[in-house]
């Protein structure tokens, strides 16, 4: 393809807690990046996942939910997602299939009224709908603001997600490849284990729990399986086959009688969590991974700049 025409740019993916922003996201670009739960608020950094094509390349870039601020964790989170308006080349404002428009949906708007981006609304979970209804959906939102398209999808289901991809590549410029076409996040693995860890933790626990936990990896580190060559001695054998990843990693929890549910009788929660989540990061990573949790108290953390810092908010960005 003449280089002129290849297109790339930057897309964020806005909305209320809870709306399929991290679910659309990994379905666009093929593989998980984001964590996603039924819980609201679970995306708490901005994430980029790259989506790479014959057209060009897309730096998807999934916000926390934009919501009613509490403490310093929300304000940060609320920055994080405003911020990225004025950065992008186009903005994705998720919504779900409704006609009713709360205080919620009209703060979004009026964040989106103040820039010069280019706005998609973006209708979700049509899946949970009947087709007849989407109309009038559309009839409900098509009037808050000028956008640029709108279009009815399921992230769950994909439906119309290559839609959506062909009109994205519409309204962006020509452009470099910033990414090499195999990289799709720019995370590190460190942070996507965290997240993949507090995931399982926010499937399993109980609601009072989850928005009170972060997850830190204390260590991560490579090593070659020692294989028994059957003589009674062992060697370290150099093939992936044999790489294993230690990593060790803390649940903060900001009570004390989370820390018990947490943790579950004879450790079984811990255990669950600890199970559920070695699996995906081994599917990640591509290698058998030895997994060691522990849990930790630390008292309003979420209203703590240092301690959100120590635990991967960045405080230089509230």
């Amino acid at each position: 393809m003449d280089n002129k025409q290849h297109k790339s740019g930057f897309v964020t993916l806005i909305g209320r807690p809870n709306v399929g922003k991290s679910t659309l996201m990994n379905h666009l670009v093929g593989q998980k990046i984001a964590i996603t739960s039924d819980k609201p608020q679970t995306t708490r950094n901005r994430i980029q996942a790259i989506y790479s094509g014959d057209e060009g390349q897309i730096i998807f870039i999934d916000t926390p939910g934009i919501h009613k601020v509490k403490n310093k964790l929300g304000e940060y989170m609320v920055t994080a997602a405003e911020r990225t308006l004025r950065e992008v080349d186009l903005i994705l404002w998720l919504v779900e299939p409704s006609t009713f428009i709360g205080a919620g949906e009209r703060h979004i708007v009026e964040q989106l009224s103040r820039v010069k981006t280019p706005v998609f609304l973006v209708i979700n979970k049509v899946d949970t709908v009947k087709k007849e209804k989407i109309l009038t959906y559309i009839d409900a939102y098509k009037g808050l603001l000028d956008f640029a398209e709108i279009i009815p999808v399921s992230a769950l289901k994909g439906a119309n997600t290559d839609q959506l991809l062909s009109a994205i590549f519409k309204y962006l410029p020509v452009g470099p490849m910033y990414y090499d076409e195999d990289t799709i996040t720019d995370q590190p693995e460190k942070q996507i284990a965290a997240e993949l860890i507090r995931e399982k933790a926010l499937m399993l626990l109980e609601e009072e729990v989850p928005h009170g936990i972060a997850v830190v990896i204390e260590s991560m580190k490579e090593r070659q399986r020692r294989i028994n060559n059957g003589g009674g001695s062992a060697h370290e054998q150099e093939a992936p086959d044999n790489t294993i990843i230690d990593i060790d990693a803390v649940i903060i929890c900001d009570k004390d009688s989370h820390k018990g549910i947490i943790i579950g009788k004879n450790g079984s929660m811990l255990k669950q969590i600890g199970t559920l989540a070695r699996k995906e990061i081994e599917d990640l990573l591509d290698c058998r991974i030895n997994l060691k949790l522990w849990v930790k108290v630390k008292r309003d953390w979420r209203d703590s700049e240092f301690l959100l810092y120590n635990y991967g908010y960045n405080k230089n960005e509230l």
